[in-house]
């Protein structure tokens, strides 16, 4: 389900953002309209995306999301409506990369936290879903990768 997870030190990245808050059962009505608002923000001032989107989940609960869905750009993206500038900082982070559809990234997220649990990392309260290959490129979910990132406390 996950490859083996690593320490890996992240650069600064500038991104374009879009902040969401949602029930689970609204996620498939907002993740769309959303992915395609900072998409168009970032394409239409000609600075992205320059990398795969991804989300820098603020807080989750079993019942809701508290997130920023993120467009990596060259250059800070001019606020328009929802989307806003913001730069993701350089971090030290402990990331695995999980092979499989979205409906199960949640196994995941408890498989890659045991490991994390069990090696004695430390980690901040937020996490980041950087989705390298989705429905876009496959439609076989057996080929879409997920990259699972938690940042370290030192």
């Amino acid at each position: 389900m996950i490859e083996n997870p690593q320490v890996v030190d992240t650069p600064a990245l500038k991104v374009a953002t879009v902040h969401i808050e949602a029930t689970r059962s609204e996620m498939q009505h907002v993740m769309g309209p959303g992915i395609s608002e900072v998409m168009a923000a970032a394409k239409g001032q000609g600075i992205g995306p320059t990398g795969p989107w991804f989300a820098h989940h603020l807080e989750r609960t079993p019942d809701s999301f508290n997130f920023d869905i993120c467009v990596p750009v060259s250059a800070p993206v001019s606020a328009i409506g929802r989307v806003k500038p913001w730069e993701r900082p350089a971090q030290k982070v402990v990331r695995t990369v999980y092979h499989g559809p979205y409906e199960e990234l949640g196994g995941a997220w408890h498989e890659f936290g045991r490991w994390v649990e069990a090696k004695g990392y430390a980690t901040a309260g937020d996490l980041y879903e950087c989705y390298l290959v989705g429905p876009e490129s496959s439609p076989n979910p057996a080929d879409w990768r997920t990259e699972l990132s938690r940042p370290i406390v030192e």
